[in-house]
């Protein structure tokens, strides 16, 4: 049986090194918080971690509410998560998570809480779980999921996964590789002449698209759009022009819309108008799917139909991802699929991959893709790239290395310790401290893969400031 025994919240506030400007708000910094537990499994005590980012506007974008409320608000959903994971017992993993995920739903009803937020309480129990399970068992996430030591039950989340398992249809070999896909956000500067000089970083990492292009040998992105339809063109075409002179012609990108528009037709005409650009001509093979471009208030409404646009490009959700049935609701709207966060769960990601790999075996178009929002090590980055690897993901949205300085604000232990297990995802920096290792525009992540999920055990959080759970 399991049940947990003990948990402790711990606090980290960072800063960005340039703003970062996300749909309705640009952040500056940002808390990010690490949940240690103790979980009693199968008589064996056992710890385990998990941590993330406090994400402002992202898990509910209300433009009238403060931030500062909005990550108070955060915390209380992993306060609650916490809390009911403490009543709970289940013979496997994912029989906690569902009683977790049925609790925690239950209570974010009653508070009028969004899906998508109430459900970042229960993510991150989960991944404390599944870090103290694999420990505990002496197995890593891929060989727990393939021998299905978790237990579980596919049909029980989509009702035409029933009689399979995860390993009829996640890979045999998690790819060591990934691309790094990489954010250009609405404010970021294109060509070095773009930064103003009371702008420029001096860390030692590039700042501009042009100059990452170059440091990290970038082949993957994905650019940020929003409603306005004359700065979005311009904005294009001279991303399409350095692509094309950095690049050499090879590479591949998609675009994000942040929920900037409330209808399907409005979106369509801008499509529509940038597809037929002349001066884009070139760019627009190279697309690989436009990621939630409706507000998530419509987009699994009937007014979110795709067949009046039956030419369009794949169209994926990712914030209307929150609950276990939005996944097969977008298909049955003419969506080609979701994104992975861990942030929004793993047995619920494993379940969709599972339903999106049935459809494609069947012939049908369905695609999964790994986003993030500024995610970063030395836990969260590191267990996200796990999962996107047992997936079966291989272009991974990953922006944290570029807007925070590699991890120049965590602890020194925190940092060695990276240095010391993953240094196939980082090296020193000219300044000693660890940043991302990407090369030829992709991550190894072997290090990753072989921790029994994510990051070697071990890590002290020293350092950090202790948040209590209670209410």
């Amino acid at each position: 049986m399991i049940h947990l025994r003990a948990a402790s919240l711990h606090r980290l506030p960072l800063r960005a090194r340039m703003p970062f400007r996300y749909g309705i708000v640009t952040m500056t910094e940002v808390p990010h918080v690490f949940l240690q537990v103790t979980f009693e499994i199968d008589g064996v005590a056992q710890a385990g971690i998990a941590a993330d980012h406090l994400p402002p506007k992202w898990l509910t974008k209300d433009p009238n509410r403060a931030i500062s409320e909005e990550i108070d608000e955060m915390l209380v959903v992993i306060r609650a998560g916490v809390a009911h994971a403490r009543t709970l017992q289940a013979a496997t993993p994912f029989g906690f998570w569902r009683e977790l995920w049925a609790a925690q739903a239950e209570w974010g009803r009653a508070n009028r809480l969004p899906p998508l937020l109430a459900h970042f309480g229960t993510s991150l129990v989960e991944r404390a779980l599944l870090d103290a399970f694999c420990q505990a068992k002496h197995t890593t996430l891929a060989a727990a999921l393939r021998e299905n030591r978790l237990g579980v039950d596919l049909g029980a989340l989509h009702a035409p996964l029933a009689g399979t398992s995860p390993r009829d249809w996640l890979p045999a070999h998690p790819p060591e590789t990934v691309f790094a896909r990489h954010t250009v956000g609405l404010l970021d500067p294109i060509e070095e002449a773009d930064i103003a000089p009371a702008d420029r970083v001096n860390d030692g990492l590039p700042q501009s698209l042009a100059a990452c292009v170059r440091f990290y040998g970038l082949r993957h992105f994905k650019i940020k759009i929003d409603v306005d339809l004359a700065r979005a063109r311009e904005r294009l075409k001279q991303i399409a022009a350095v692509l094309a002179r950095e690049c050499t012609g090879e590479y591949a990108f998609s675009l994000d819309g942040n929920e900037s528009f409330r209808e399907p037709a409005a979106f369509a005409t801008q499509m529509r108008a940038l597809l037929a650009e002349p001066a884009l001509q070139e760019f627009w093979p190279r697309l690989l799917f436009i990621e939630q471009p409706l507000h998530r208030d419509v987009a699994l409404t009937a007014a979110a139909d795709w067949a009046a646009w039956p030419e369009r490009p794949p169209v994926i959700i990712d914030e209307s991802d929150a609950e276990i049935g939005s996944l097969p609701a977008a298909l049955a709207l003419g969506y080609a699929g979701t994104s992975h966060k861990n942030c929004k769960g793993i047995f619920k990601g494993v379940a969709n991959a599972c339903l999106l790999a049935q459809r494609r075996a069947a012939g049908e178009p369905s695609m999964l893709s790994g986003e993030d929002l500024t995610n970063v090590g030395p836990v969260a980055l590191l267990q996200d790239l796990a999962v996107q690897s047992i997936l079966g993901v291989t272009s991974v949205e990953r922006n944290g290395h570029h807007y925070f300085a590699g991890l120049s604000q965590f602890p020194a232990a925190m940092q060695q310790h990276m240095l010391a297990h993953h240094g196939d995802l980082y090296t020193r920096s000219p300044a000693g401290w660890p940043r991302l290792d990407v090369r030829e525009g992709k991550i190894t992540l072997g290090s990753a893969l072989r921790a029994p999920f994510g990051c070697a055990p071990g890590l002290s959080l020293a350092g950090t400031e202790k948040v209590s759970l209670s209410a």
